[in-house]
């Protein structure tokens, strides 16, 4: 009889915790945006942040459980530099500024279980997470080269927060290589012609985000997909 009911009472107790203990709002998609600044180095720039840029863009994210995630992205930027201590042939002095159109995909990887809820699936409200992906970058220099399309390979690194159950903040920090010689309208400044790996186009974004999350899931934890 005691064991009947001490077996009654634990049924009660997890009848009484499981709202709390299994409910597990997830969602499959997150969208929003950001802001922050650009670097470059290439022809006209040999460190990263001597002229640094504006950035913004959206970000459509399609979270396929905890730790993976598959983001969609749209950046618009702005890079620039001088050659002014740079020795080129004849002492000349190279200047740009231009405006990128970047779009592409990337794959990310959280350290952590990532969310908030049952402390039993360890969740982290805060995780680093790691980013590769492939693009491509429009760009509008202003040398009178002519616009150019390339094609970019983002790798980054970048960390997660969730402020509030369906709203998240993001710092994201990405070096963009591009396949191509024409972001910034200057090519081949020693008169060595570079291949398509071989190039001196870089640039970076560095972004603090928002998003919001939509699309719920299932409420009941253990049924996650």
């Amino acid at each position: 009889m005691a064991v009947l009911k001490r077996i009654i009472a634990i049924i009660l107790a997890a009848a009484a915790l499981a709202p709390s203990a299994l409910a597990q709002e997830t969602y499959r998609y997150e969208v929003g945006g950001g802001v922050g600044m650009s670097g470059y180095i290439g022809d006209a720039c040999g460190k990263l942040m001597k002229h640094p840029g504006w950035a913004a863009g959206g970000i459509f994210r399609y979270v396929i459980d905890r730790r993976w995630s598959l983001k969609a992205n749209l950046t618009v930027a702005s890079i620039g530099g001088s050659s002014d201590g740079i020795s080129y042939p004849g002492g000349a002095v190279y200047e740009f500024n231009s405006t990128l159109y970047d779009a592409g995909a990337q794959m990310e990887f959280n350290f952590f279980n990532f969310g908030i809820g049952s402390k039993y699936m360890n969740l982290k409200r805060i995780t680093p997470y790691l980013t590769v992906g492939l693009g491509g970058v429009f760009a509008t220099p202003d040398t009178g080269s002519g616009n150019s399309f390339a094609i970019v390979l983002p790798m980054g690194v970048g960390v997660k927060y969730k402020w509030k159950e369906r709203l998240n903040l993001g710092l994201e920090f990405t070096m963009r290589k591009s396949f191509g010689d024409g972001i910034d309208g200057l090519t081949d400044l020693n008169g060595i012609r570079h291949s398509f790996a071989k190039n001196t186009d870089w640039y970076s974004v560095l972004m603090v985000s928002v998003t919001y999350e939509f699309g719920k899931r299932c409420k009941v934890c253990h049924y996650v997909d």
